[in-house]
Order: structure tokens, then C-alpha cells, then sequence
């Protein structure tokens, strides 16, 4: 199973991916789940990809070769992140159909998130039917694989106004609960953070089973869990709460 996030907030955006590729108790092993592209000063892309990998891995082939070989229409000659993923979904479908096998899912799943010089940055899902969703102030991030362990951090700490490395500190909590809740979600994971109109890409970080920052970072958060659950209001209360609202509301 797979798990990835991006975030879109004002200051820019942030990705995360696990790598770990898991077919079976005995086929345990780790591919990249993160993509970059672009041309410094002009155009940024980064693609994260879940589902079945021979056609995620296609898809990202294609994707390269066509800009290796200046086809018409490829990734780094569109003029907009819309464009980007309706190319994506395109190739991803193409993908699915040459390996379509009754009874079988080659299903795929991508997100693309980048900025063209002059427009504003963005993060779009694609999904294995091709159509695809975009983030909003409203909903600030998109997930694909293995999303519900860790979207409760999301949905309670991010909003568009958030600054970049609080963003990449949520992603990688929202990470750290999938792994805890999902043994086939894991390390190396990956982290990317782009600032707006810097129209560059850095290197990933990238953080191994045995990354020192990911235990402190499990080990934290566990504490702090247990110590805000500590201080929650006694059971006791309720009954309290309870009765005075009911006497409020003249009901003995």
C-alpha cells in the first residue's frame, strides 16, 4: 500500500511519500513514489503516484520519454497545472487499458502540484478514471492510497495562512499515523517543500527506517498524545453538564 499527501498553503506547497512497495509478506520492497520536473525559472511539477505500480510506473515513463523526446504536448511545453494533470490522467488510462485484464485492478492514482511563471501554484488529484479534483481554501490538502489514518492531523491543524515548515510538520505526523496504523505503509519517506514563485525544486528529504528525526518525531508525538489525553475532563462531568442542562430546560 501507498501513502501521500500534498499541501497547498499560501506560502507554498509540501509533498510526502512513503516508498515502501509491499506484494505480499514475502515481496517486501521500495520505490520512489515522488517525482520531479521542470525548468528552473519557468515551470515547476512534482507528481506523487499510488496503485498498481506497472502503471504508475508507465505513466511516469511516458511522461519522461515524451519530454526526452520534445513530443508535442509533453509535461514541460503545457501552459497550465490543469493541463498537466488532464496529460497525466491520459496516459495513466492508456496505461490501465494495455494491461486490462478481466478480474484484475491496474488502477492508478496520481497528484500533481506545481507552478508556472505568472500563475499562481497548485495541487490537483488525479484519479485512475482520468477526471481529477483540485485543493481549495477550503481543503487545503489531497491524499491518495492509504488516506483515513492520517487525515485527522489535516483536517485540524491545516488552513491557507499556515507557514511552510508547520505544513511539512503536519505531513509528516499525518505520515507517521498511517505508518503506525498500517504496516504496509514505511520508510524511506520522502519530503519535498516549495516556496511560492521560487520557480525552483530542492532535493527531497528523504528519512530511512533508521532516521533519528523520524523516532524523536513518533516519540513526541506519542507523548504529547498521552499527555493531552491526560487532560481531558473526567466522565464524571458529563453527569454534571448533563443535569444542569436538563434543569435549564425544566426537565427533571
Amino acid at each position: 500500500m501507498t501513502y501521500c499527501v500534498a499541501v497547498a498553503v499560501d506560502a507554498g506547497m509540501v509533498f510526502c511519500s512513503d516508498s515502501l512497495t509491499n506484494a505480499g509478506i514475502d515481496r517486501v520492497s521500495t520505490y520512489s513514489k515522488m517525482f520531479r520536473f521542470g525548468r528552473d525559472g519557468e515551470k515547476q511539477f512534482v507528481i506523487l503516484s499510488a496503485g498498481n505500480l506497472a502503471t504508475s510506473q508507465a505513466t511516469i515513463a511516458k511522461i519522461k520519454n515524451d519530454i526526452k523526446q520534445e513530443a508535442e504536448g509533453n509535461l514541460l511545453s503545457l501552459e497550465s497545472v490543469e493541463e498537466a494533470a488532464d496529460y497525466i490522467g491520459d496516459i495513466s488510462r492508456e496505461q490501465q487499458d494495455k494491461r486490462s485484464v478481466e478480474g484484475k485492478n491496474f488502477e492508478a492514482s496520481f497528484i500533481i502540484g506545481g507552478q508556472i511563471r505568472g500563475n499562481k501554484h497548485e495541487i490537483i488529484m488525479i484519479y485512475p478514471e482520468g477526471n481529477h479534483i483540485t485543493t481549495s481554501k477550503d481543503t487545503t490538502y489531497l491524499q491518495i492510497g492509504e488516506s483515513k489514518y492520517g487525515k485527522p492531523i489535516l483536517d485540524r491543524i491545516l488552513t491557507p495562512e499556515l507557514n511552510l515548515d508547520t505544513s511539512a510538520m503536519c505531513a509528516l505526523v499525518s505520515m507517521d499515523s498511517t505508518m503506525r496504523s498500517n504496516l504496509s505503509v514505511g520508510p524511506p519517506v520522502e519530503l519535498l517543500i516549495y516556496n511560492t514563485d521560487s520557480l525552483v525544486l530542492d532535493e527531497p528529504h528523504r528519512f530511512d527506517s533508521d532516521s533519528d528525526f523520524l523516532r524523536d518525531l513518533k516519540r513526541s508525538w506519542d507523548q504529547r498524545l498521552k499527555e493531552a489525553f491526560r487532560q481531558m475532563p473526567p466522565l464524571s462531568w458529563a453527569t454534571n453538564w448533563d443535569k444542569s442542562d436538563r434543569e435549564q430546560n425544566g426537565a427533571f
